[in-house]
């Protein structure tokens, strides 16, 4: 039962290479270690991810409470009331500017006093 094409000898049966005589214990054991390895890599996947959620879901926390305060200060306002935080952060920013005049001043009065003298 041997077939004869283009000039060669084939064998009939499966084509390909012939698998190996693998030790069928070995093969169960390397596809245990695989299954315990890709179980790992989930889980560390998993805690990767939870921790992700956890972290976004404290951001999420800290940015109502932010807009429940400016909600808080918006409805202050409408009441002609202005919030003392509002107050603390106009007299800052006041304090800011006054200071960068002050020193703008100073620079311009230099540089006059430089030019009127020849």
């Amino acid at each position: 039962p041997f077939q004869v094409v283009g000039g060669k000898v084939k064998k009939p049966g499966k084509r390909g290479r012939k698998p190996a005589k693998i030790d069928l214990k070995a093969k169960l054991e390397r596809s245990r270690q695989s299954a315990r390895e890709c179980r790992a890599r989930k889980k560390l996947r998993y805690q990767y991810l939870e921790e992700l959620v956890s972290s976004r879901e404290r951001a999420i926390c800290a940015l109502r409470e932010e807009l429940e305060m400016y909600k808080q200060w918006c409805m202050a306002m409408d009441q002609g009331k202005i919030p003392s935080e509002i107050k603390a952060l106009l007299t800052g920013e006041e304090q800011g500017k006054a200071q960068q005049n002050s020193i703008k001043l100073a620079k311009a009065g230099k540089t006059e006093a430089n030019s009127s003298n020849p």
